[in-house]
């Protein structure tokens, strides 16, 4: 074998869009040397045909046809001259940049709450005062206790929650302390959740381990085979 005849991938020319292979960009760039047009248009129809068949998930996309010519001429650095069933896309709409998107500048009060809490207070405010009222005010004054103690597991002391209910609220909404939901309770409750959940209970964590820890029983035997 002459050793000179090899070629790396890294002497080759870079590929323009990889999930379609080597072989399918060497087949378009023969293409681009026919000379007659109408065996050319006849080698672009089976280069598109060889890409439907390497990729063939792009058959669940949206004008799936179209985007695989849109690809034969990318590919082609916009360089082949066939006749498309498509309009062929212009290099400039792929080297535009995409406009910036603005980052939200809303500020949070407390960022453990997050903006929804926010949101359903000031609905709650709107509210006229009755059962609905007070029924949304208590539940909204328990997500509040609850999310607290997602962020800080040890504690939280009533009286907090109740102040903070009223500062998002500007004092228009307040809540009887005795109305919250026990922290025990809640902190029981998610402990429950935890626990039975197997992706991330300590149980299987410890399992996982233990698995990946303890060595193939017929590691030795299949060694002594070999």
């Amino acid at each position: 074998m002459n050793i000179t005849s090899l070629e790396y991938n890294t002497e080759r020319p870079q590929m323009v869009i990889p999930e379609y292979g080597r072989n399918v960009q060497k087949m378009i760039e023969h293409c681009m040397t026919i000379a007659d047009r109408e065996e050319r248009n006849k080698c672009a129809k089976a280069v598109v045909k060889v890409m439907s068949q390497v990729n063939p998930q792009l058959k669940n996309m949206e004008e799936y046809d179209q985007k695989l010519w849109d690809h034969l001429f990318i590919m082609s650095n916009f360089q082949l001259d066939v006749d498309s069933p498509y309009p062929k896309p212009s290099p400039d709409f792929f080297e535009k940049k995409p406009e910036r998107i603005a980052y939200p500048q809303r500020k949070i009060k407390y960022g453990h709450y997050g903006a929804i809490m926010e949101d359903l207070i000031k609905a709650a405010v709107k509210l006229p005062e009755g059962d609905e009222k007070k029924f949304l005010v208590k539940r909204i004054a328990n997500l509040l206790k609850t999310s607290y103690l997602l962020w800080n597991r040890d504690t939280v002391n009533d009286e907090v929650i109740v102040k903070h209910l009223e500062q998002y609220s500007d004092g228009k909404l307040t809540i009887d302390p005795s109305e919250l939901t026990d922290t025990r309770e809640i902190l029981s409750h998610y402990k429950k959740n935890y626990n039975n959940n197997p992706g991330t209970s300590s149980r299987s964590n410890n399992n996982s381990k233990t698995r990946r820890n303890t060595p193939n029983k017929n590691y030795k035997n299949n060694y002594r085979k070999k």
